[in-house]
């Protein structure tokens, strides 16, 4: 088709979706060659074609020929005889059943005035003078695409409800709304989903556990609209006789059902008009419900778990009573088991640390862990690069490892608190594909034992591994990603500050992807990585945000509320003794 023609693409769709991939296809709007024979037509491309493969395969070996013997100044007609005299072939307007509909729109035209059989039901019109008119014919036909659509919905809810009176359960087995899934039905108490009440200002169910937020964004937009829908739909069905005006939420509930969509239960405050001009305020409670729309399957490209993870682990002199247990899950769950992976650390030091290296290593205990590691699997080795910096900004150590490693490697950025083990090492690879997604795991952070247990011993059994404790979402700290991906998205942070190296200080690796790159960004909780509890050392060096994040991580790591509770109770029972 040519730029000045615009196409419904799902129309042209289902036209081709019922034609046969055996038969040769030139099917388009069919116009007599001037002066020529008038049983040979050409497709006119102006209102677009339709060309099969097989009939492009074989024309293909006498284009050489058109080229030479055929003269027109119009391609369309060029194309026309091309096919005619060389396959015998002429453009058609209907085939197996199928009729290519087009038409001709006069200079001026209103799409809106045309109200033609013809225009309705064409999939191709021409020509299209300017933008604004392709966009005012999108408009229009896909309003009336919505309207075959509500129809279609209407005449399959009828269909179903004539149908469910000769089921076995009757019109008691008719769900609500008409064709969505009926709701889910618990097993047990377990399986109870809650409802989350809100306010027209407020949630009273928020993410981080606080027992009253803010409606915003996303949130206050979803309830809007929902209420906004509620009047129509009472207008709709009470119009003429009664007008109704929202006065006021009293009362908002809503679910996530996974069979269905999101339930909603308003109470509303209305007040009701009637033809002749009297009101009346009253409280109406109505359900709604934004089904799941159709699922689709996004088409992923192929990876394995044989990619080798490189682990990069950063440490400073905070984190050296943890370097130990680090290195023995390391050597347990990926030497030992020869999983391909390898690991490089980074010794973060302090200038002033730096200046005493000779006399005095902070280091030296890790290093001699490191070679006694390398005596006892000789095959591996394990290297170190030191970097001295007082604040040690995640985005800089990257730079650093990124430029002494090829662009293919797959990096696993872990902390010093991180468990290793195989089962996530092959998420790591199957979440993480070359320039397309990264993956920062969401790990779970077990609770202060001296809180949780008190005094008491910890439940050993392994179905209880991840009951004392939460999944950390303030924590950035581990990610997996390629180095190609890092590189291109820290080319453009680059462009970006212009040398501002202060800037990076407030920024870590998952800040980069999410502002510099066009990937998918998988941030999810990750059962795998478990942490043992650990009071994290927060660098005041760092920007605001990262360290009050690092704050807020040591705080809900404590413990429950239930454990604080506890604790204060029993810390208060103890001083009243």
């Amino acid at each position: 088709m040519q730029d000045d023609t615009y196409a419904q693409a799902e129309q042209v769709k289902a036209l081709v979706s019922h034609l046969s991939i055996d038969q040769d296809v030139y099917l388009g709007r069919a116009e007599e060659f001037i002066g020529g024979d008038e049983r040979a037509r050409y497709c006119h491309g102006g209102f677009g074609y339709l060309l099969s493969r097989s009939l492009l395969l074989k024309l293909s070996r006498h284009l050489d020929g058109c080229r030479n013997e055929i003269l027109s100044v119009r391609p369309d007609e060029w194309l026309g005889r091309c096919i005619i005299d060389f396959l015998g072939i002429g453009c058609v307007s209907q085939l197996q059943g199928q009729r290519y509909r087009s038409y001709e729109l006069a200079k001026n035209a209103d799409p809106e005035k045309e109200q033609g059989a013809g225009f309705q039901a064409a999939l191709a019109v021409h020509p299209v003078s300017d933008a604004t008119l392709m966009y005012r014919l999108h408009k229009h036909f896909s309003r009336i695409q919505l309207g075959r659509a509500y129809q279609e919905i209407r005449q399959l809810q009828m269909q179903i409800r004539n149908l469910t009176s000769l089921t076995p359960a009757g019109e008691a087995g008719l769900t609500w709304p008409v064709g969505i899934p009926a709701p889910f039905v618990p097993k047990s108490r377990f399986e109870v989903i809650s409802w989350d009440y809100f306010t027209e200002q407020h949630l009273f169910s928020c993410p981080d556990g606080t027992p009253k937020c803010e409606l915003s964004g996303a949130g206050k937009a979803d309830i809007d609209d929902i209420i906004e829908s509620a009047l129509e739909q009472l207008n709709s069905r009470y119009q003429p006789l009664l007008r109704f005006y929202k006065r006021q939420l009293l009362n908002g509930y809503r679910r996530f059902d996974p069979t269905r969509g999101m339930e909603y239960t308003l109470d509303l405050l209305l007040e009701a008009v009637t033809q002749k001009g009297h009101s009346h305020v009253l409280a109406k409670r109505v359900s709604l419900v934004r089904p799941l729309s159709k699922m689709e399957i996004i088409p992923m490209p192929y990876v394995t778990e044989a990619t080798r993870v490189q682990l990069v682990l950063p440490l400073t002199v905070q984190d050296l009573d943890f370097v130990g247990n680090f290195l023995d899950t390391f050597a347990m769950n990926t030497l030992d088991t020869h999983d391909n992976a390898l690991l490089t650390l980074l010794f973060i030091y302090h200038p002033y640390d730096a200046q005493r290296v000779s006399q005095l290593d902070v280091f030296a205990g890790v290093k001699a862990m490191v070679a006694e590691l390398e005596k006892r699997y000789t095959e591996v080795k394990i290297p170190w690069i030191s970097v001295k910096t007082e604040v040690p900004s995640q985005v800089k150590l990257m730079d650093i490892v990124s430029k002494k490693h090829p662009v293919d490697t797959l990096f696993f950025l872990a902390s010093v608190w991180t468990e290793v083990s195989m089962e996530f090492l092959n998420r790591c690879r199957m979440n993480t594909i070359s320039n397309w997604q990264v993956f920062f795991p969401v790990h779970f952070q077990e609770f202060n034992p001296a809180l949780v247990y008190r005094g008491e011993q910890a439940s050993s059994s392994s179905a209880d591994v991840l009951r004392d404790g939460r999944f950390d979402r303030h924590a950035f700290a581990e990610a997996c990603f390629y180095n190609s991906d890092y590189m291109a998205a820290r080319t453009k942070l680059a462009a970006d500050i212009l040398d501002r190296d202060e800037v990076l200080e407030s920024m870590e690796v998952f800040d980069v992807f999410l502002r510099y790159s066009g990937l998918h960004l998988f941030r999810a909780v990750e059962p795998g990585l478990v942490q043992k509890y650990a009071l994290r050392s927060c660098n005041p060096r760092l920007s605001e945000e990262l360290y009050h994040r690092c704050v807020l991580s040591n705080l809900e790591g404590l413990a429950s509320r239930s454990h604080l509770a506890m604790a204060l109770f029993e810390q208060e029972q103890a001083n009243s003794t």
